[in-house]
């Protein structure tokens, strides 16, 4: 089992009205932008606003994450969405009851290539194939994911069976932690990575790499991270999961406004989240999507945390996400036909239920002062 990482509580308000119990909830995260609605939650007071007393646990990797739901080391965590299919069905793992009530965003992912690949002539998925093919028998090209149950890597498949490439016999596909990504790409161990942000936007400004796709351009709408949490926590901690939902849908909310973005950038950037300068984060977070090599492109939907329903678990999508892993042969035949799966995991009733009687988030709450100003770069 990998070390616990970084601890932040996040402290319980007094309202006694507040169902929750004086057991912290432990919430586990990765540093990556996309974890935003628990660190806004944390920052700004919308955990204390609902009464829950939290303890933020950043952890290494996504099989980390999981290990720690599964064993109850972690209450609740944001997972990539098509995890939750590898744990229900104990694909590398025992298998687990686990579903989600809330989407935390959509897209927020990039494929960054090396400079190396850039020096060789590559500028698309056309002349990335003619050089894999070439070094297929030799050296083949490495790409690393996250988790092999993820959008990145169906991304990274789908980019790659465009461009004519077979991932399985024209390339090897690593999984490596995101914090890491970077790293390996500029130790010259990966030739390129599907990763969330900040660490596309870290290789393109260290001059490591460049990105010729981002996952909003290439699956628009896809749910990205969702809240996993176990069928025992819903039932036996009803009051906490209904205000953490709550919280971080509040949370989300509040992160989707444009005028928060700037800071929300000063947030994550703390050393207690993504220990970056916030000038690294900032880009994609507010729609300027830098590529590499003098390309900028407008993305305003780059990052969704809430707009347009992003936070409903709809069944459609779903079962979008069981055909993609079926196709990608990550699912046998009679597991990606199995019409239960979808409606088991994407609790769409479950998300209604608890958000039908809660009022929309209008105000900010009171911030959390601490950690706020060292978040400045």
């Amino acid at each position: 089992m990998a070390q616990r990482g970084l601890l932040i509580r996040s402290t319980m308000t007094t309202d006694p009205t507040a169902a929750v119990r004086s057991k912290p909830l432990r919430l586990g995260f990765l540093a990556l932008t996309d974890a935003a609605p628990l660190v806004a939650a944390h920052e700004m007071g919308f955990f204390a606003q609902h009464g829950l007393n939290v303890e933020l646990r950043r952890e290494i990797g996504w099989a980390t994450i999981r290990e720690k739901i599964i064993y109850r080391e972690l209450d609740a965590a944001p997972a990539p969405a098509p995890m939750l299919w590898s744990t229900l069905l104990g694909i590398g793992c025992p298998p687990t009851d686990v579903l989600t009530a809330l989407v935390l965003n959509r897209h927020g992912n990039a494929l960054t290539l090396s400079q190396a690949l850039w020096d060789a002539g590559v500028r698309d998925g056309s002349s990335l194939a003619i050089l894999a093919r070439g070094r297929r028998a030799r050296q083949p090209l490495t790409f690393g994911v996250v988790f092999p149950f993820s959008s990145h890597h169906l991304l990274l498949r789908d980019w790659l069976r465009a461009a004519g490439l077979d991932p399985e016999r024209d390339v090897r596909i690593v999984v490596v932690p995101p914090a890491q990504m970077f790293r390996n790409l500029a130790a010259g161990t990966l030739d390129g990575y599907c990763a969330g942000e900040p660490w596309n936007s870290l290789a393109v400004r260290e001059g490591a790499g460049w990105c010729p796709t981002w996952s909003a351009a290439q699956q628009p709408g896809h749910p990205e991270k969702v809240l996993m949490v176990t069928q025992r926590f819903t039932e036996n901690r009803a009051p906490e999961h209904t205000a953490l939902v709550r919280a971080l849908n509040d949370a989300a909310a509040w992160c989707d406004e444009p005028q928060h973005r700037e800071q929300l950038a000063e947030l994550l950037s703390d050393a207690r989240y993504l220990n970056l300068p916030a000038r690294v984060v900032a880009p994609a977070l507010v729609g300027r999507f830098d590529c590499g090599h003098g390309r900028v492109e407008s993305v305003p939907d780059f990052h969704v945390f809430h707009r347009d329903g992003a936070g409903v678990p709809a069944l459609p999508q779903a079962v979008a996400i069981q055909a993609a892993l079926g196709a990608a042969g990550l699912l046998s035949p009679a597991q990606a036909s199995d019409n239960h799966l979808p409606r088991q995991l994407f609790r769409e009733d479950l998300h209604r239920g608890i958000l039908h009687s809660q009022a929309p988030y209008e105000n900010t709450p009171t911030p959390n002062v601490r950690g706020i100003g060292s978040a400045t770069r």
